[in-house]
């Protein structure tokens, strides 16, 4: 029987890493920690609330109830590296890589991973965590690096991440993964919202009206994915607008008296803008504003609306019986925030894959009991 590897998730969000990696069979999630309740108290519903710590990374560190495990993975949060907004070096933000390197201190893990923007290899704090590989937290640990597009592990985005792989000493350092699947093989948006009704009523806006209570807070939910099928209410002029941008189009398709002041000004550049999607392509990179046409490339392949958060949840390899809690605000922010789940399970598979290989031929002395 294969080896099951106990996994903490730092930074967990919603838990599509936690997903993608108990979809493979190899891993069981023993830790994970987040400091938004709403994504705490979604994780809690999916994967159990006796192991999630809803609260600060440190506070939970400094708590000393770190558990054992074999594999940490978790993505620091990324507004301080990511090319959308401002980019700022001394967002208090990007500091929180140090945590993810003092619970590898605590914990040991035979390997880690991080999975963040691609801008984050660039990034000064990323040259500084190199810097320190051999030292400190760092000291027994090899770092392979590398920029991935999720559509080309199973997911029907392309969206291009940064991946870290940290193999323990005395173990051959695990390699970035290879792309599984070859563009013509990439999941369209027509796979991934196979059998979702594409009409909406433009009545359909609300959650339903349910509570749960998690770390002793009254939130809105749990919702099944298939209760987020929901819509907005759109202005007169946005729905004129939605139709005449054909699959594929953007605001560039529409008649002057459409566009607003700044397009008008602005003929070049953000194509995504008020986009529709393709039914035969996979979708552009899901984030927190997917509602939003005027956000970017979310405008439904046939529909004259902006995704739902079904769909999105969808597009991000979720499944209809995920449960969510939350607004409807921040429910999308979960989503958008969240590891697409199929590449979670390829880097899942590659990670136990090649821990199967190496533990088999490593002295258990040297890594195990070090």
């Amino acid at each position: 029987m294969p080896k099951i590897f106990r996994v903490v998730d730092l930074f967990a969000g919603c838990g599509g890493l936690t997903e993608g990696l108990r979809k493979t069979g190899r891993f069981k999630p023993v830790g994970a920690v987040e400091i938004d309740l709403a994504a705490a108290a979604t994780y809690a519903e999916n994967f159990g609330s006796e192991h999630i710590h809803h609260g600060d990374i440190a506070e939970w560190l400094d708590g000393g109830q770190v558990p054992e495990a074999d594999v940490v993975v978790g993505g620091p949060p990324c507004q301080g590296f990511s090319n959308l907004g401002k980019r700022l070096d001394d967002d208090p933000r990007n500091e929180l890589w140090r945590e993810y390197w003092r619970a590898l201190g605590m914990i040991k893990p035979l390997a880690f991973v991080i999975e963040n923007v691609d801008r984050f290899l660039d990034s000064h704090q990323y040259q500084q965590m190199k810097a320190v590989v051999g030292t400190g937290a760092l000291r027994d640990y090899e770092l392979r690096e590398g920029v991935v597009v999720a559509a080309a592990f199973g997911s029907s985005q392309v969206r291009r991440r940064a991946i870290v792989i940290g193999t323990h000493r005395g173990l051959e350092p695990i390699e970035i993964p290879s792309p599984e699947l070859s563009r013509e093989h990439w999941k369209t948006v027509r796979q991934a919202l196979d059998g979702v009704r594409h009409y909406v009523p433009g009545d359909q806006q609300s959650l339903p009206a349910r509570s749960v209570t998690h770390f002793n807070r009254s939130m809105r939910g749990p919702f099944l994915s298939h209760e987020l099928h929901i819509t907005r209410r759109y202005e007169d002029i946005s729905l004129e607008r939605f139709k005449h941008i054909p699959a594929g189009g953007n605001r560039f398709n529409l008649p002057d008296h459409l566009k607003s002041p700044c397009w008008l000004k602005h003929t070049t550049g953000a194509m995504d803008v008020m986009g529709r999607l393709r039914w035969d392509q996979p979708s552009v990179t899901i984030r927190t504003e997917f509602f939003k046409p005027e956000k970017g490339r979310y405008l439904h392949p046939s529909e004259d609306r902006a995704l739902t958060h079904y769909e999105a949840a969808r597009l991000q390899g979720f499944d209809d019986q995920f449960r969510w809690c939350g607004s409807k605000l921040q429910i999308a922010r979960q989503i958008g925030n969240a590891v697409p789940v199929e590449l979670a399970a390829a880097i899942g598979r590659h990670v136990a894959g090649a821990l199967d290989e190496r533990i088999s031929g490593a002295p258990q002395e040297s890594v195990l009991n070090d």
